[in-house]
This record gives structure tokens, C-alpha cells and sequence, in this order.
């Protein structure tokens, strides 16, 4: 169950959720159908006009998520509401279980600190590779899922990464754009190959050293291996990113962070800036 305020003069019910959430046919029926959303204790007339500060009610049957929980939550949480929680995934962890021998990725931490709190409900919004560390989005019920997959789509979730790279790379700031595919010669690997996935990364460099260099990169797209292959694609891979021919440092890894997630809440309406420094 959650409240929402109306912050348009005039709107329906409907035109909020066809046209505002965006939520897709069925789901909207569904919750015409269960009689789901309240105004002062009674269901709501879909196609009545709202005065801005009416407060909405909903009230559906959550469905269980089917992370197997841990026996307690061993991730930071940076961020959360009723809508959604924000963690820092650290390095080496998944983001969520591939089979059901995989107990201890990121989804099975969060659901360990959900159903702690009553919840039963927790599906992550984007994912992280298992090298990268930091802040992955996680909806808490099916609503928000919906609506934060399409902002995830319609580019309206900020998503902000920091690498240190081989070299320096000459411009202060570009963007690349370089579709994205398999690696025919290598099951996990990707390339950037004509006949692959649209993918566009943005870049920025923050700091120079003498060999290396720092940069902020902001995901336009959301590819597998997407800042990986595409600062190898422009010559500086990500230091130790041994996959995509950068040299081996002395732990034989890389540092690739997630450090900050930024958007406007679609149920608070507030705009909400998470940093993992």
C-alpha cells in the first residue's frame, strides 16, 4: 500500500496512470478490476476530475519476489522510501542469483533487509556487472518496477560511473557512440560490431596522471560490459581490465564504481541525488 498526491489540477485517475506512469493495458486493468486506488476511504471514480493535493491510496496483492533472502542483510542501503531502496553493490558480489545456487548476490542481501521489514517484493531496476561496485536501483513494489523500467529506457535515470583508464585521453570530454555485440570467439566478452545493440556512453576527464588518467562516464544506454567495451573501442580500457587488453595490475582486477544515481521520483515528485563516494 502507498499514498500519492495529485500534483496536477484536474487529472484523472486514468490520465495518470495512462498518461503520466505510463503503466501498460493490463496493469492498468488490473488495478480497475481490484478496485486498488482510494480517495477518502472509497474506491476512486477513474474519470472524475482531482483537485492538486487530493491524496490517493493504493492497495493491491503484492507478489512475492523469488530471491532466496540471506540470513541478514550485509549491503549499505544509501537511499529508501516506500517506493524504492537504493544499495551499494560492492565489487565481486552479483546482481542477482543466475541459478539456484547463486545465495549470495546483491537481490538476495536486499531481500533479507525487505522481508525483515514486513515486505515481500524487490526487483532491481538495472544491473551491475560482478566486478563493478556501487549504487543499483531496486523498485519495492510492481508499480514502481514499471515505471522506473521506463525511465530506464527513456533515459531519465542519471546513471554516473568514475574508471581510471591506460593513457590519457585527449579530448576533456566526448561521447561514444559504438553499437555493442557478442564476441563470436568468446562466450562473455563483448565488441563493438556494426551488426550489434545501440549503445552511446558519455565521458568526461576529471583527472590526468602521468600514465592514466580518471573519468566520469554517464550511460546513455544500458549494454553488457557497455564502459568496459567502449573505452577499449577509444584505445584506454580501464585499468587491469585484463578482458579487454588492458595491462594486469598487481591484485588482477579493475575498479570500475558506480558513484551516483540521480532522477525525479515519479511518486514523490522530488528530485533524488544518491552519491557513493
Amino acid at each position: 500500500m502507498f499514498q500519492y498526491e495529485i500534483v496536477r489540477d484536474g487529472e484523472t485517475v486514468e490520465e495518470l496512470l495512462r498518461n503520466e506512469w505510463r503503466l501498460g493495458k493490463k496493469q492498468v486493468h488490473e488495478l480497475r478490476m481490484a478496485k486498488a486506488i482510494m480517495k477518502d476511504g472509497e474506491p476512486v471514480n477513474w474519470k472524475e476530475t482531482l483537485p492538486k493535493g487530493i491524496k490517493l491510496t493504493f492497495t493491491f496483492d503484492m507478489p512475492a519476489s523469488n530471491y532466496k533472502p540471506t540470513p541478514s542483510c550485509h549491503i549499505d542501503i544509501r537511499y529508501e522510501d516506500e517506493h524504492c531502496l537504493i544499495v551499494s553493490k560492492p565489487k565481486g558480489m552479483a546482481t542477482h542469483p543466475n541459478d539456484a545456487s547463486d545465495i549470495n548476490t546483491c537481490m538476495n542481501h536486499v531481500m533479507a533487509h525487505i522481508q525483515a521489514n514486513g515486505g515481500t517484493y524487490a526487483e532491481h531496476v538495472h544491473r551491475l556487472d560482478q566486478g563493478t561496485k556501487g549504487l543499483l536501483l531496486v523498485a519495492k513494489h510492481p508499480i514502481a518496477k514499471s515505471v522506473f523500467d521506463r525511465m530506464i529506457e527513456e533515459k531519465s535515470i542519471i546513471r554516473t560511473y568514475e574508471a581510471e583508464v591506460q593513457g590519457n585521453i585527449r579530448s576533456d570530454s566526448g561521447t561514444i557512440n559504438a553499437p555493442i555485440g557478442k564476441d563470436r570467439h568468446h562466450n562473455t566478452r563483448r565488441v563493438v560490431s556494426a551488426s550489434g545493440q545501440h549503445a552511446i556512453t558519455h565521458y568526461e576527464v576529471i583527472k590526468r596522471f602521468k600514465g592514466t588518467c580518471v573519468v566520469h562516464l554517464v550511460l546513455e544506454t544500458g549494454r553488457t560490459h557497455q564502459i568496459r567495451v567502449h573505452l577499449a573501442h577509444l584505445g584506454h580500457p580501464i585499468v587491469g581490465d585484463t578482458m579487454y587488453n588492458a595491462r594486469q595490475t598487481a591484485n588482477g582486477d579493475y575498479e570500475l564504481h558506480a558513484i551516483q544515481l540521480q532522477f525525479t521520483h515519479p511518486f514523490l515528485n522530488q528530485i533524488i541525488t544518491v552519491k557513493d563516494q
